[in-house]
């Protein structure tokens, strides 16, 4: 028998309200619910760089207050060293990131632990086991026993809510940042939240110059303020022992450790389950709260340790169990009763439970109903959209190698974060590599090194702003032979149509500068540079061909906006027809370009246009070989 109690919610005891009004139910995703909890705590800086599953906070804040400085920022380490600016100041302020956008802000998170903060500030890391939509499943847990902060992990959207607040009264307390660590489980569930008032905080932001705190090129003083991190994270410790974002429940002898989403696949088999079991739910993975985990096993004859991600609660919790001198038998990933990799579900849980009680593990089953209706779903792989300016970009630069009888599998072509990793599949097959932000540039300057040959690189204007103008620099100043192609769709569009610094947008209407990436790239020193439009493919491809033979660096931006919110606005093209009597059916259209708004009709041997997916951009029109696809104005119609 199990008895869930309800968490006790901690408000932080500084804030005014500027409005009082009574606190109300919203439904909310995982993410809005930890936009809110920001704003009820006076945060007045949020940035970060769009990252699915972790995105819509900042869009979120943007919407609700946009007073708040909510925008943007190039990449994740400039958001971390911005955020820090303000927090050093004494206001509150939000970092929000994707799982491997630590990495990138891995550099002044180090520092940063040893300076600390004076206001508030609270580090976002979306990680995402599955994964559903990022390059590794890793676990940024690790980065707080690494830089020695203190993680906290929420395992609904109420707790992210409530927890984000207590992140921040934690965060103030002992003057340092807070690892915020959510999971995709977490940030896409819709749930009732409990939220209340926003507020302002009663504070003048104020910087008092301390050399051994804030910089780090004192020696001494870094050993002084390493010294200080290690003993406030005893102290961190030890008020996770008590903190009421963990909390025991149940009376049984078979001891179950688990956080964050898990604790809701827990909640849900153990009623069906046939045994006695005791739970402690941890939300604080760093520092562990030894002497409540240490307790807790005292009460109980073996554990089970359920976490998504690596096995890193269930290694603190067997070093906190082995240093205690305590025999109990502790189970999960690194034992096999769970999986190394993917996202954990009720049944894997229920199914390492009845492993734990002897028993046989039960295979799931779809319900009929659920099978069936599967069964009659087409199969739809990941496709660029109809009217998407980088499939004319790719298309461009095949046709261009083949002209350069360079042929299609002798020159890579390396890829980039963003929609147009999608040209690797059929029937482009484009790029040969999709890395990290910026990885593109990077890959092709050393492989121009290697193989003593032009090289191309591929990288979305966003991308290209992240992390891409620091080897292109590199690129400039070694001379090396690349061909660097811009993508520029004028937006982050994989992540939902954020603004960067080449659209001069805003998340919240504040007039920003845009930067023109013609006139960066030359001045960077690149010689040849060529802006051209992605719907033109003969254009693109002659400057394609040009680019190839011009030595060093050489730079071709393919500018043509991402077609989404030109169909938001009602702008498409024209849409062209084909022309059934010069149809031979050969399907060169298709196969050329692979657009979903060309369908071939076997009854008649013939190409049809989807009118209703079709935007007009002209590539299928400029590729037939028999001139069967028109505009309607080019056939006089109307």
């Amino acid at each position: 028998m199990v008895v869930i109690v309800e968490t006790v919610k901690a408000y932080p005891s500084d804030l005014v309200k500027s409005k009082a009004k009574k606190r109300e139910k919203k439904l909310l995703m995982g993410n809005e619910a930890i936009a809110y909890g920001a704003l009820e705590s006076g945060v007045v800086f949020a940035t970060g760089y769009p990252g699915t599953p972790s995105t819509e906070v900042i869009e979120t804040i943007a919407h609700l207050k946009p007073e708040v400085f909510a925008e943007w920022a190039p990449n994740e380490k400039v958001a971390l060293e911005e955020a820090a600016g303000v927090a050093y100041t004494g206001l509150r302020a939000l970092v929000t990131m994707k799982c491997v956008g630590l990495n990138v802000a891995a550099d002044p998170l180090m520092s940063l632990a040893y300076s600390g903060v004076e206001g508030g500030l609270v580090i976002l890391v979306a990680d995402d086991p599955g994964p559903h939509t990022s390059q590794t499943e890793q676990d940024d847990r690790y980065y707080g026993k690494l830089s020695l902060l203190p993680v906290l992990e929420p395992a609904d959207p109420q707790e992210a809510h409530d927890l984000i607040i207590y992140a921040y009264e934690l965060s103030e307390r002992h003057k340092v940042p807070v690892i915020f660590r959510t999971t995709t489980r977490v940030n896409h569930t819709t749930a009732d939240v409990e939220v209340g008032d926003f507020v302002e905080l009663n504070r003048e932001p104020k910087f008092k110059k301390d050399i051994e705190r804030y910089v780090r090129a004192s020696m001494d003083g870094n050993r002084k303020r390493h010294k200080w991190l290690n003993e406030t994270l005893r102290k961190i410790e030890e008020e996770f022992n008590s903190m009421p974002f963990n909390w025991a429940e149940g009376e049984g002898r078979i001891g179950i450790i688990v956080e964050g989403a898990p604790y809701n696949y827990v909640r849900e088999v153990l009623p069906k389950l046939d045994g006695d079991f005791r739970v402690l739910k941890i939300s604080t993975p760093h520092p562990l709260p030894r002497k409540l985990v240490v307790d807790f096993l005292k009460t109980v004859d073996f554990a089970i340790v359920i976490e998504d991600g690596a096995p890193f609660l269930e290694e603190e919790v067997k070093i906190a169990a082995y240093e205690a001198g305590l025999n109990v038998p502790i189970y999960g990933k690194r034992t096999g009763h769970l999986p190394l990799e993917g996202e954990l579900n009720p049944s894997l849980v229920r199914n390492a439970l009845l492993n734990l009680l002897g028993r046989r593990a039960e295979e799931y089953t779809k319900p009929d109903e659920v099978a069936y209706a599967e069964s009659l779903a087409p199969k739809r792989p990941p496709v660029m959209c109809p009217g998407c300016p980088h499939r004319g970009s790719y298309r461009a630069a095949l046709d261009a190698l083949r002209d350069l009888k360079l042929g299609r599998y002798s020159v890579p072509i390396h890829g980039d974060i963003g929609c147009y990793a999608l040209s690797l599949l059929p029937p482009l097959e484009a790029i040969w590599t999709e890395f990290v932000m910026g990885a593109s540039i990077s890959l092709a300057n050393g492989q121009s090194v290697a193989m003593k040959k032009k090289i191309i690189a591929t990288i979305g204007d966003s991308t290209f702003f992240h992390n891409g103008i620091q080897p292109l620099v590199d690129a400039v100043y070694k001379n090396l032979d690349v061909l660097v192609m811009i993508l520029d769709n004028r937006t982050t569009a994989m992540t939902g149509h954020q603004p960067h610094p080449g659209t001069g947008g805003s998340e919240t209407d504040r007039k920003f500068n845009e930067i023109d990436i013609e006139a960066l790239v030359k001045a960077l020193g690149v010689k040849y540079v060529k802006t051209v439009d992605p719907y033109d493919l003969k254009a693109t491809r002659e400057a394609i061909k040009e680019a190839m033979q011009v030595e060093g660096p050489a730079v071709i931006i393919a500018r043509r906006e991402c077609v989404i919110p030109v169909i938001r606005r009602g702008e498409i093209g024209e849409i062209p027809l084909v022309v059934e009597e010069k149809c031979t059916g050969c399907k060169a259209c298709i196969l050329l370009t692979g657009c979903p708004a060309l369908v071939y009709d076997p009854d008649t041997n013939k190409v049809k246009i989807d009118e209703l997916l079709c935007t007009g951009c002209g590539v299928c029109n400029q590729l037939c070989p028999f001139d069967a696809i028109k505009f309607p104005s080019e056939l006089g119609k109307s």
